[in-house]
């Protein structure tokens, strides 16, 4: 059971960052078109996933955290604030 542990360990690899590169935006992938880091992946086992990882996912959270833009910021989210900070409820006084 213990020899195949790299062999199922770089098809989860592999298989993670297929999925990962296939959901990411066109416009968002760093250094190749899609379908050549695509290719990359399938071709050579760990050295295709480790690369994507590296240098063709978009710059951002390492596990994917910010997922809509996938590195792009979205919008900031700004602390709450009370009631006598806030313009439209002084207005409503």
């Amino acid at each position: 059971m213990l020899r195949f542990l790299p062999v199922v360990l770089s098809l989860a690899l592999t298989i993670w960052t297929l999925v990962d590169c296939i959901q990411t935006d066109d416009g968002s992938v760093r250094n190749l078109p899609k379908i050549a880091w695509m290719l990359l992946i399938l071709l050579f086992p760990v050295v295709g996933p480790v690369a994507w990882l590296v240098a063709g996912r978009p710059a951002g959270p390492l596990l994917g955290g910010g997922r809509p833009g996938r590195g792009t910021p979205g919008p900031t989210r700004r602390p709450p604030r009370g009631p006598d900070d806030d313009p439209d409820f002084l207005k409503g006084l």
